[in-house]
């Protein structure tokens, strides 16, 4: 939750000291600053979180065949441990799963990065000795390719596009939802609803719909309209595994 009023994550950033909250999220800044992400990374690292309910229910989609594919603007790779495949995920704003050199780009692993982070030292690559960064998008970075590798063909091929828990404002991610086809109905999950400047038409005649309430509310809604309310106890009743 970065942007909600009086308790998204930019609301708590005071205490690092930053010119304005968003440079905390800048390569530019990282590059000169690293320390105050760092800070920030203990609290965001995954393993800090459980998988919700919401996340088991991508899982349970996949389960059953009828995941094509997630896109998701999270870092905390909570879809993964919940047992959604690798193949399945597009991180569009990249994840902590792998990190890099940002001088000479050797790869480096979750747990690597785990322990240099909760050691309290900056990552520092062990050839060159420069700072290593986990693979999110960061203000002034592209997306990852793999974004734009998979959006024709997904999104020609799907047949119901269900959206969860985003405002709909940050681009290029909000414009997805035009890329169905028309015929394509959209299941809308949130607390308000959001997505008007981007073609989302609520109403009696749409095929948009709207599920008003938390993402894991709104699953379980889901599940019990799809028939599916007893294999989803059974799958929150597993511990998570990630893949």
């Amino acid at each position: 939750d970065f942007r909600s009023p009086g308790k998204g994550l930019y609301h708590n950033l005071a205490k690092y000291n930053l010119p304005y909250p968003q440079a905390i999220f800048e390569l530019g800044y990282f590059i000169q600053q690293p320390e105050p992400f760092f800070h920030l990374a203990r609290e965001l690292f995954p393993g800090s979180f459980e998988p919700t309910v919401a996340h088991h229910f991508i899982k349970l989609l996949h389960d059953k065949d009828l995941l094509l594919r997630h896109y998701t603007q999270n870092i905390d790779n909570l879809e993964r441990t919940a047992g959604v495949p690798e193949d399945k995920l597009v991180e569009a704003h990249g994840t902590f799963y792998t990190s890099h050199c940002l001088n000479c780009e050797r790869e480096y692993t979750l747990e690597w990065m785990k322990k240099k982070i909760f050691s309290t030292d900056v990552p520092l690559c062990e050839d060159c000795g420069s700072v290593v960064k986990p693979d999110i998008v960061f203000f002034g970075e592209a997306l990852p390719y793999k974004f734009f590798q998979n959006i024709p063909s997904d999104f020609d091929k799907c047949d119901l596009l269900i959206i969860m828990g985003s405002s709909l404002t940050v681009e290029p991610f909000a414009s997805l939802v035009r890329k169905v086809k028309r015929n394509c109905p959209r299941i809308i999950i949130n607390d308000r609803p959001v997505g008007h400047t981007v073609g989302i038409s609520y109403g009696n005649n749409s095929r948009d719909v709207f599920i008003e309430g938390s993402c894991d509310d709104g699953c379980r809604k889901l599940a019990d309209i799809f028939g599916w309310a007893e294999d989803f106890a059974q799958l929150l009743k597993k511990p998570p595994s990630a893949t």
